[in-house]
Formats: structure tokens, C-alpha cells, sequence
């Protein structure tokens, strides 16, 4: 997310008003074991936690909310009044995560924090604050920030991606929707976590290497790849398939093996490659693309949206006329 994104979702208005005691929630259920995976397989990453927790509002025991005509004032403080529609748009305001609640058990604890803020800037009116330099900065600020978002979710509405920009889009990220089918040895080194095969030899790096150098010689004179894999791979599990791995999508393997299995095409064995297993040959059987441009076409699409608005933004941008002070920012003076 772009800075300029960020910032739009800045509103310390909303921020107040999003604030709530989250409810207390159960010991989530143990996930089940992950299956064993192959050597040359990247472990699952962990679930990393959220930048910042969600917050959310909630009853223990909600009740149905009555809906009334939009234009009834449903929250008075002093002068002030605030009709249904309006308590809705307010709600828009504030983070997704905490819309629902507040628009339906939690109504009431939203609009006691929506009286607390108009109740402090009611106050701050009788005690001129709204006189004051940080105030009208502050406003300008907030105001343009608003309009700055409301901006931004008219070009992301207003956004059309043709069929030609979707598929050139597919040809140029072809790759990233390719699955391969691979073979290969594993010859451990010294410091592999790949356990030592019983009566096996703790082999360096420098005598793995040769073994693997001296094992693609015997395949490209003429040697049964899978044979070879069943009696000398230190994978036990693809081992015994004959080094067979199957087919696996990008992100799925190591990224030293990952990028050198599909750079190959079938039928070729690859250099010896290093991961921190050992030394790996590779034998592409096959590349096929695991998905139709037609099932990925949603996907395509919303990666495409965000470039596309962002890219009218630079624009707009670039129309505008723009100064910095170039002795208050330490810039060259043109």
C-alpha cells in the first residue's frame, strides 16, 4: 500500500470512534498436524499476527435494531442534530472491520462515543479553541484528507479494464500460473538437516558436490534418472518414487530449487543445485499451466485495479502545480 493510501485512512475522528472493548474470545481449535513435506520443499510459513489488533464492537446478547425513515434525527447533543442517514454515513467513516457492529448490536455504544466527540468539540467551541492556529490547520488537514479519500473511491469506481489490458496483463504474468513436474536427487552435506543414511558416509560440501557432478555424468551418458534416484537420493520420500516430486507451483519449493526446476525444459537435468539440504539434480518432466485464463481472470483484475488507479493518480498529480521551498527541505536550487 502506497503512503498516499495510508494517509487516507488517517481520520482521528474515526479512529475515537472505532474504540471498544473487543470481546473476549475462545482458545481458537488446535489446527491439525502439517503433513510431512519433501526436502526440497519450503516449509509453511507461520500466520504472522496483524500489524494492529482488529478491533470490534459487540453485545452478548444483540437484539434485533428497529429501522426507521432516514430523514428522523436520531441523536441530538446541544444544537446539533443527526438524522438516520447521516449516523449511517458517519458509520462509513470508520474501519470496515467495526461497520457491521456498529450498525447493528453495538449501535448504541457507537452513538454514546459519537456524543462523547461532538459533546468535547461543543466544548472546545465555547473555550475558542476553534480559534486557534492547530485547530485550523488540523481542520484543513482532516477535511482534505476526507475528500481525498472520497476522491480515491471514485476513480477506483470509475476505473474500466478492457479485455485487451486483461489479457496482455496474463501474458506478461504467464509464468507466475505455471505449474512443474520434476525428478530429483538429493545428495546431503555436513550441517543438512536430512538425517545420514545408516552405514552412509557424513559427506563435506566439496565431496557432495562431486558425487552429484559424477551422478549427472552417469544420466546424461545414458543413466535411468529414476533408477538412480531410488538408490542414491537422500530423500527418502521421492526417493522411493524414483526422485518423482510431482507437479508443485512456484513458492512451493526452495527458491534456489524452485528456479532452477523451471528454468529448465523437459527432459533436461540441471546443474548440480545448492540449497541448505545438500546438492540437488533436476529433471523437468513437464510445465502446464495449473489454471484457464478464465479462472484467473478475477485474480488478474484485482491486481490490475489498484496499479490502474494509481496510475490516474500519478497523473492528476502531474497536472498539478506543485512547489517545494527548496531552503526549507534541503533541495537544490534550479
Amino acid at each position: 500500500m502506497t503512503f498516499f493510501r495510508s494517509f487516507l485512512y488517517l481520520f482521528p475522528a474515526a479512529c475515537l470512534l472505532a474504540q471498544a472493548p473487543p470481546p473476549q474470545s475462545a482458545s481458537p481449535a488446535q489446527a491439525p498436524p502439517p503433513k510431512a513435506a519433501s526436502p526440497a520443499q519450503t516449509p509453511p510459513p507461520k500466520a504472522a499476527s496483524p500489524a494492529q489488533p482488529t478491533v470490534t464492537m459487540s453485545l452478548d446478547n444483540p437484539k434485533p435494531v428497529p429501522v426507521v425513515p432516514p430523514d428522523k434525527v436520531v441523536v441530538t447533543v446541544g444544537d446539533l442534530q443527526i438524522t438516520a442517514a447521516q449516523f449511517d454515513l458517519i458509520i462509513d467513516s470508520i474501519p470496515e472491520q467495526s461497520r457491521a457492529s456498529a450498525r447493528g448490536g453495538a449501535r448504541k455504544l457507537f452513538a454514546d462515543q459519537l456524543v462523547r466527540i461532538l459533546v468535547l468539540a461543543q466544548e472546545g467551541k465555547r473555550r475558542k479553541l476553534d480559534e486557534t492556529p492547530a485547530y485550523k490547520v488540523g481542520t484543513m488537514i482532516q477535511s482534505s484528507n476526507a475528500l481525498a479519500g472520497l476522491t480515491y473511491a471514485q476513480i477506483n469506481k470509475d476505473v474500466t479494464i478492457g479485455e485487451a489490458d486483461v489479457r496482455s496483463y496474463y501474458e506478461a504474468h504467464k509464468s507466475e500460473f505455471e505449474e512443474a513436474h520434476a525428478r530429483h536427487i538429493l545428495i546431503r552435506m555436513q550441517g543438512s538437516p536430512v538425517t545420514v543414511k545408516p552405514g552412509q558416509k557424513d559427506l563435506t560440501e566439496a565431496e557432495a558436490l562431486a558425487k552429484a557432478q559424477d551422478l549427472r555424468k552417469k544420466i546424461l551418458a545414458g543413466g535411468d534418472f529414476a533408477a538412480i534416484a531410488t538408490t542414491e537420493s537422500d530423500d527418502p520420500q521421492s526417493a522411493a518414487k524414483g526422485g518423482d516430486l510431482g507437479f508443485f507451483k512456484k513458492g512451493q519449493m526452495t527458491p534456489a530449487f524452485e528456479e532452477a526446476a523451471f528454468a529448465l525444459k523437459p527432459g533436461e537435468i540441471s546443474e548440480p543445485v545448492k540449497s541448505q539440504l545438500g546438492y540437488h539434480l533436476i529433471k523437468l518432466e513437464a510445465k502446464a499451466m495449473n489454471k484457464s485464463f478464465d479462472e484467473v481472470r478475477p485474480d488478474l483484475e484485482r491486481r490490475m485495479r489498484p496499479e490502474m488507479v494509481q496510475k490516474t493518480m500519478d497523473e492528476i498529480q502531474k497536472k498539478s502545480s506543485v512547489t517545494f521551498d527548496p531552503d526549507f527541505f534541503g533541495l537544490a536550487k534550479q
